[in-house]
């Protein structure tokens, strides 16, 4: 894969939409931060519809505490591993409150320290919720860069590196939700929709699939 091909993959995907969005809901930070935690294992559709319950009673660190585990996972219990979740995330929210004034922190290794949050929710809550330039390599976008060429690597920490190195500097900012957007509806895992991909003809897919 060389840099043209690179440039012209990322110029396309932008043309189709100049404006991608994170298919999770939320109007804060916080919010954001809540969502992408519940959503580990899960559907943006499942969290969404228990987000949309949730945060008209309970969205800030404090209120999120005020309900408990048990009250909270009356909202999210719907979502897997919705135990495991419901207890990080009262965690996360004293930490807030305790640490950083209910605000969300906008750096890496303060967003790491919270409970549940690892490198993947750190990076789509700097990229999404700060714009800052983060790769959040989740299954679709590890799919996309090993099944394009256009970063190929082992791990999920490799491919993140990579498409940091490989994707031009006029993209980095948005890239994350382009190639999600695109590992989601175009290129699936189990049978690619190749003939409605509109990079078909750089990709380097070997087995392509046709109807």
């Amino acid at each position: 894969m060389n840099k043209a091909k690179r440039h012209e993959i990322f110029s396309r995907l932008r043309a189709e939409n100049p404006e991608p969005k994170t298919e999770l809901e939320y109007s804060s930070p916080f919010e954001l931060l809540i969502a992408v935690l519940l959503s580990a294992q899960a559907t943006d559709v499942s969290v969404n519809k228990a987000t949309r319950k949730l945060f008209p009673v309970a969205n800030t660190p404090q209120a999120i505490l005020d309900l408990g585990v048990d009250g909270l996972k009356e909202y999210i219990k719907t979502i897997g591993l919705f135990n495991a979740k419901a207890e990080n995330t009262i965690k996360t929210c004293r930490i807030l409150v305790e640490k950083h004034d209910s605000v969300v922190p906008d750096t890496r290794e303060a967003l790491e320290a919270l409970p549940g949050v690892g490198r993947k929710t750190a990076n789509v809550v700097l990229n999404t919720a700060f714009r800052q330039i983060a790769m959040a390599v989740d299954t679709h976008i590890f799919r996309f860069g090993n099944r394009t060429k256009v970063a190929p690597g082992k791990d999920v920490l490799e491919v993140e590196q990579k498409l940091m190195k490989f994707v031009p500097k006029e993209f980095l900012l948005d890239a994350h939700h382009w190639m999600i957007l695109h590992g989601r509806y175009i290129c699936v895992a189990r049978k690619p929709k190749c003939d409605a991909c509109l990079i078909e003809d750089l990709c380097e897919f070997k087995e392509k699939t046709s109807t």
